[in-house]
């Protein structure tokens, strides 16, 4: 467990390197001191220049998060959540992490299955009580 512990620690300091940032002014709340201090921060990946990722994780990503990534092949994402540059660029970069796991978790494929006998049965007992008791609501002359 220390292993991989340490493997992704590594990953994540390697992404860290290849991450740039940008800051500027925020708006909203903060009094005097948003005119003053970039508290906002907008996180920037190449994606296709990435030396950590493999090719096929770069076209899956591309592929999942072409909505993201500008024609310039950029990941941007950004952050003015707080007042403190510190964390906004420790949120961005959780998300910016949290986007990536989510891009490269392959999708489960499904199982087709068939209904089991009984359940069958159930559902075709519950339409036959469910057919008699509207036969039985029905206007019918001969019956009187």
């Amino acid at each position: 467990m220390n292993g991989l512990c340490t493997f992704v620690t590594m990953i994540l300091l390697d992404l860290h390197k290849e991450v740039k940032y940008r800051t500027s002014r925020s708006g909203g709340a903060g009094g005097q001191n948003v005119n003053k201090v970039s508290t906002k921060v907008e996180l920037l990946f190449d994606v296709m220049k990435s030396g950590i990722l493999t090719d096929r994780k770069k076209t899956i990503i591309n592929e999942k998060l072409k909505n993201r990534i500008s024609q310039e092949g950029i990941l941007a994402l950004q952050c003015d959540e707080t007042r403190s540059q510190l964390k906004n660029k420790e949120i961005v970069f959780q998300r910016f992490i949290d986007l990536l796991t989510v891009a490269l978790t392959p999708v489960k494929k499904r199982k087709p299955s068939k209904p089991k006998k009984s359940a069958i049965e159930k559902r075709l007992t519950v339409k036959k009580i469910q057919s008699t008791k509207k036969d039985s609501r029905r206007f019918n002359p001969d019956k009187e």
